[in-house]
């Protein structure tokens, strides 16, 4: 199963504020930069990660982002659904539906197999994933340029 962009980008943002000290509280626009994506990207799945109660925006001077305690006790599981979405795996009744779709046995299967992937991935938190070894890694990945010129 492959992750779309902005599931990616999710988990990502949300580690990356997992180790961040209390003090550092970079915007949008910075990690947009240090993850190499294109702002708007970001800005969405920030702002949908927000509207979730996960991260904590904050406009202006001194704002910034920070995670909420509701995001270091995400489930992955639960962030990997909300933004893949539930559907299935095949689209087995799209603008060209299957022929087998009626007596189709591969349907099940892959249903099957995306739930045991979620499920493997529901005890997991946030927190979980920055823990030794990732954490000290997460810190000292190289902040992008964007930094230097903010400062």
């Amino acid at each position: 199963m492959r992750l779309l962009r902005s599931t990616d980008l999710a988990l990502r943002v949300l580690m990356r504020l997992a180790v961040a000290a209390p003090a550092d509280t970079p915007t949008t626009k910075l990690v947009s930069a240090d993850m190499d994506v294109p702002y708007t990207h970001a800005a969405k799945v920030v702002a949908e990660l927000q509207h979730l109660g996960l991260v904590d925006a904050r406009r202006g001077r001194g704002g910034g982002l920070t995670l909420t305690e509701r995001g270091r006790a995400a489930s992955v599981g639960a962030v990997v659904r909300t933004f893949e979405g539930d559907g299935d795996v095949v689209d087995c009744e799209g603008a060209s539906p299957c022929p087998l779709h009626t007596g189709c046995r591969l349907r099940g299967a892959l249903r099957r197999a995306q739930e045991a992937f979620f499920a493997s991935l529901d005890p997991l938190t946030i927190a979980d994933m920055v823990a030794d070894p990732t954490g000290p890694l997460l810190l000292g990945i190289p902040r992008s340029t964007a930094t230097e010129s903010m400062s």
